[in-house]
């Protein structure tokens, strides 16, 4: 089976042989990196956001604030447990460990670096991979949302359920804007597994630029920037992230599917929204930014690409990318509900079929060369970005100022408010300031005879 397999894509050759020890490590890095950057995301984004409100976020528990996360971790595990009376028990358990259960399995496909020698063994620095790796990832984030779905449908109350239908809904909407913008990766990579594809970012393009060959960027952020747009905006909605945030919406369904929960129950939803925002940050690096490999400049240095240095350049994009998750969170306001399905399926989508069709013509033709490719998919690119930005609006400037239009209203229609925003007093309080005025002037009166 690994013969066929390495046959089929060699990068899964280096699979499949680490004995049980070395697999049973790996398993326990990825489950406690999933938990160490939850705790470490949630002290950030504090931070960040205290940052740009201009006040210092969490500073007291421990240096610089880091222990603030655990000690509100160990508050939450001491609260009352509250099951509602019309609950259904066992799904209202058992849900919120369906979403944390996903929102991990996935980083088991993952790619966190290169073959490193541990202990003699040298072995990848990844769970294992299989040749449909991509695919496990989205089943991940597609189970990971019946979490959300039964939690709210278990709860027995109206504000959860309108909140798992709204995450069900969500789901649906943005997963396919995302699953097409995959495609472009698997056209371009020629594989589904993740090592296969960090491994074909790595082959740098060569450009002749007046007479010299410089090497171009193999990022598919820069080769296929739509799909990479479009990947986020999707994985921004698929995590429950504002501005998408509209399953627990504060303003409209007070914590939405979250509601009726309390204690570890309402952390463990806690800790799979932030698992899965690091998750698709590391799945974003993974497919659209060279996964582990080093940056440009860092390329120059030989050594950058090999032993344990490449961790340190997957962790650093993974940063990055959660700073974007929390800056849109600290600027912009929650879409409506109605603006955002519209958004995932009458933008995101059509945008992301036509992409498709000429990302397809463009590998059709076989006699191009590499930068006249280059070229034409950039300019493809800057066309769709062209017609997203000046998308034509639903709304119609006036034919006629507006004073003009109430001034031409038949005789009898409904009545305006003032233009000015004056608003003439009630015929109820000129009927009192008339009652008053007399007795008034005759207290004067019989004051002035006095």
């Amino acid at each position: 089976m690994n013969l066929y397999l390495a046959a089929q894509d060699p990068t899964l050759a280096d699979f499949g042989k680490d004995p049980w020890w070395l697999v049973l490590g790996k398993i326990v890095f990825a489950f406690v990196f999933g938990l160490l950057a939850t705790l470490l995301g949630v002290w950030f984004e504090r931070r960040v956001v205290g940052r740009m409100a201009v006040r210092p976020g969490p500073n007291q528990v421990g240096p610089f604030g880091l222990l603030q996360t655990l000690a509100d971790g160990l508050k939450m595990a001491f609260k009352e447990d509250i099951l509602p009376r019309a609950a259904d028990k066992v799904v209202f358990f058992f849900a919120p460990t369906i979403s944390v259960i996903c929102a991990v399995t996935a980083l088991s496909v993952v790619p966190f670096g290169p073959k490193v020698s541990i202990f003699g063994h040298w072995t990848p620095l990844q769970v294992t991979d299989v040749s449909v790796a991509v695919l496990v990832i989205l089943a991940c984030s597609s189970m990971g949302i019946y979490g959300i779905v039964l939690g709210g449908w278990a709860s027995g109350s109206t504000y959860p359920l309108l909140g798992g239908l709204r995450s069900s809904a969500q789901m649906i909407s943005y997963e396919v804007a995302m699953g097409l913008s995959i495609v472009a990766v698997f056209m371009t990579a020629g594989t589904m597994s993740t090592s296969g594809i960090v491994a074909a970012q790595g082959d740098a393009t060569q450009l002749t630029i007046a007479g010299q060959q410089i090497p171009a960027p193999g990022w598919y952020a820069i080769l296929l920037l739509p799909s990479f747009v479009i990947f986020f905006i999707a994985m921004v909605g698929e995590t429950n992230r504002a501005p998408f945030d509209l399953p627990e919406a504060e303003s409209e369904l007070v914590a939405g599917f979250m509601t009726e929960y309390s204690s570890l129950k309402f952390a463990l939803f806690m800790l799979s929204e932030y698992v899965s925002m690091v998750t698709m940050s590391a799945v974003t690096t993974t497919l659209f930014l060279g996964g582990w490999r080093a940056p440009w400049p860092i390329t120059l240095w030989a050594g950058a690409n090999s032993g344990w240095w490449p961790m340190l350049w997957f962790f650093g994009k993974v940063v990055a990318l959660v700073f974007v998750f929390v800056w849109l969170r600290g600027t912009l306001p929650r879409l409506r509900y109605d603006q955002f399905m519209r958004f995932g399926w009458k933008v995101l989508l059509p945008i992301n079929l036509v992409w498709i069709l000429v990302l397809s013509g463009l590998r059709s033709i076989e006699d191009w060369q590499t930068k006249d490719r280059l070229l034409a998919t950039a300019i493809g690119a800057g066309v769709l970005l062209l017609a997203t930005l000046f998308w034509p609006s639903r709304k119609k400037a006036p034919k006629q100022p507006l004073q003009e239009q109430v001034n031409t209203r038949p005789h009898g229609s409904f009545p305006l408010p003032p233009m000015d925003l004056q608003v003439p007093p009630s015929p109820r309080t000129k009927r009192v300031v008339a009652e008053r005025e007399p007795a008034n002037v005759v207290a004067g009166s019989e004051s002035g005879e006095v």
